[in-house]
């Protein structure tokens, strides 16, 4: 597949420019522009045709229109594109009306690179099989790409893991340079206060719904 485009959208231009540079940092994704207003962002996706972006991060503080208001006027217009909102509205009437308006994901401001990568790499991984030929050939098809997207893939947690730990575990492995080189059960286990036994539990679990690669460290 080709990467998938972006268009950041947020008034703050440090923070647009920071938004930018996380996108860049996740493999398959490339920022095509950047949109400081919501009339900005309207140009941006109808320049576009509509084929020119593939993902919109949002903010929905922007200082002439409200972003949900920029989603339901995508959504009158015909437009398909999908919505990441990033942003620190935590009312729950703006949640839910979010989700009426099919934004895919929801980021809290202020967040870590680990969430926002967990974030693209989900819609990804969901943009993935929804793009794909032919039709779903039974019920748990569409169960799984709505599990894919919302973070709950593949099975439960095997006996005696929990979904906070294996959060704490993976958070480790994708915060900033320590991507890049990996971690071992032992650095996994000083870095969240579990044992290296059970750190290696949680890293066998990740290595298995390929969430993790193992790699020999020599030396």
């Amino acid at each position: 597949m080709t990467d998938i485009r972006v268009l950041v959208v947020e008034d703050e231009p440090l923070l647009a420019e920071a938004h930018s540079a996380y996108t860049e940092r996740v493999p398959g994704f490339v920022v095509v522009g950047v949109a400081h207003t919501a009339r900005a962002a309207m140009a941006a996706l109808r320049a576009g045709g509509g084929g020119g972006v593939d993902l919109v991060l949002l903010d929905f503080r922007l200082p002439d229109l409200h972003g949900l208001d920029v989603c339901r006027a995508l959504r009158a217009a015909g437009s398909s594109v999908d919505v990441l909102a990033v942003t620190s509205a935590r009312d729950l009437a703006v949640v839910r009306t979010a989700v009426s308006l099919g934004v895919t994901h929801y980021l809290l401001k202020p967040f870590t690179f680990a969430a926002f990568r967990d974030k693209l790499e989900r819609y990804a991984d969901y943009r993935a099989q929804a793009l794909a030929d032919g039709e779903v050939a039974a019920q748990h098809e569409v169960d799984q790409m709505f599990a894919t997207l919302r973070g709950t893939a593949g099975h439960s947690l095997p006996k005696g893991l929990d979904a906070q730990t294996l959060d704490r575990v993976r958070a480790a492995l994708t915060d900033g340079t320590r991507a890049e080189v990996g971690l071992s059960a032992t650095e996994v286990s000083a870095l969240t206060g579990i044992s290296r036994v059970t750190a290696r539990r949680y890293l066998e679990y990740l290595v298995t719904v390929d969430r993790a690669a193992r790699t020999p460290r020599y030396g």
